[in-house]
């Protein structure tokens, strides 16, 4: 029998669901069986699966020794890992970083060290924020996702309230993001909003853009303005009131403006003229609305935060006068 003491980070959590990730060998058919035959107890009483764990609770497992043995986290790699992070603002609960272009956030068939969640963890271990070895289940993760080629600001929880309040927030819209894009041509009329319908190909990893409904596709909607002109490119301010797969790149694509770079919707020819591999796509803006309260995050409520630069609009439109040296439009809060 092993006892394991609930910790803030685990309260709230379903006991099967804590459980299955505190012991990842152990099968969910046996989870279940164990909990049939009240071999899985909190404070000594046999419990359901969907029991709520609170701070404080001891559990009792009646649990064979073989499915403890799962592989912890390596405190000796995040101790020699060299996190590289770029922070924007940063508190007791929560990262924003502006994440690089051409850095995964996690690992994937192509990267499975050096993603953007491998920098956060050690970065929090060496500062002693978090220990892998003091958790039952949780570890510090994003809230949202940036695509590999893409850059700007991605949200990180230190804690496990923190993590559920903002995917409520992220889930319920009420985080509203800007993104700056360069792209070819120049939009008629400069300002204004784009209404498309998105079917994804999963085995391709792309989408389809219509401009009628059809079965499966998605709506996308997207507010532009134009911030400003230089030779053949526009400098555009992005606002996404969905959120799909590939929404700018794709329906600005539709519209007649690739994104600089972009190797999926872009133009092969002029993309190897200006020597750009990666679409020129930045999400630089971010502001917690929060209409609702957001309980231990309320403090954050109405506040702003931006990158500090974008380099394709350093690159491509060095004279506009659009906020900061990234181009931005807007001065938000920094802390």
């Amino acid at each position: 029998m092993r006892e394991v003491t609930i910790g803030k980070n685990d309260a709230g959590q379903r006991l099967d669901r804590f459980v299955s990730k505190k012991l990842p060998l152990l099968p969910a058919a046996l989870l279940q069986k164990y909990l049939r035959r009240k071999r899985i107890k909190i404070n000594g009483r046999p419990s359901k699966g969907d029991a709520r764990l609170q701070e404080g609770d001891v559990l009792q497992l009646y649990i064979n020794d073989e499915f403890f043995d799962a592989p912890q986290e390596s405190s000796l790699f995040l101790a020699q890992f060299k996190p590289q992070l770029t922070i924007v603002y940063e508190d007791e609960n929560l990262l924003l970083l502006d994440k690089r272009p051409g850095l995964v956030v996690h690992a994937d068939e192509s990267q499975k060290v050096n993603t953007l969640i491998d920098h956060i963890q050690a970065y929090l271990y060496q500062k002693g924020e978090w220990d892998p070895r003091a958790e039952n289940a949780f570890a510090p993760a994003l809230c949202n996702r940036i695509d590999r080629n893409t850059g700007g600001i991605v949200i990180a929880a230190k804690n496990a309230e923190a993590l559920r309040i903002l995917n409520d927030k992220i889930r319920d819209r009420e985080i509203s993001k800007k993104y700056l894009c360069a792209v070819l041509g120049q939009f008629e009329p400069a300002e204004g909003r784009l209404e498309r319908f998105l079917l994804k190909d999963e085995a391709k990893n792309q989408v389809a853009v219509y401009r009628r409904p059809v079965p499966g596709g998605k709506t996308a909607v997207t507010l532009y303005r134009t911030l400003a002109v230089q030779g053949g490119l526009s400098l555009v301010e992005a606002e996404l009131l969905t959120g799909r797969t590939h929404q700018i790149r794709a329906t600005f694509a539709d519209a007649g403006h690739p994104l600089l770079g972009d190797g999926k919707y872009g133009r092969y020819e002029v993309n190897r003229r200006y020597g750009e591999t990666r679409q020129a796509l930045y999400s630089y803006f971010l502001r917690f609305d929060f209409p609702t309260g957001a309980g231990a995050l309320d403090y954050l409520r109405g506040r702003s935060f931006q990158v500090a630069r974008v380099p394709f609009a350093e690159k491509y439109f060095p004279q506009t006068e659009k906020g900061p040296k990234g181009g931005a439009p807007d001065k938000g809060a920094r802390s």
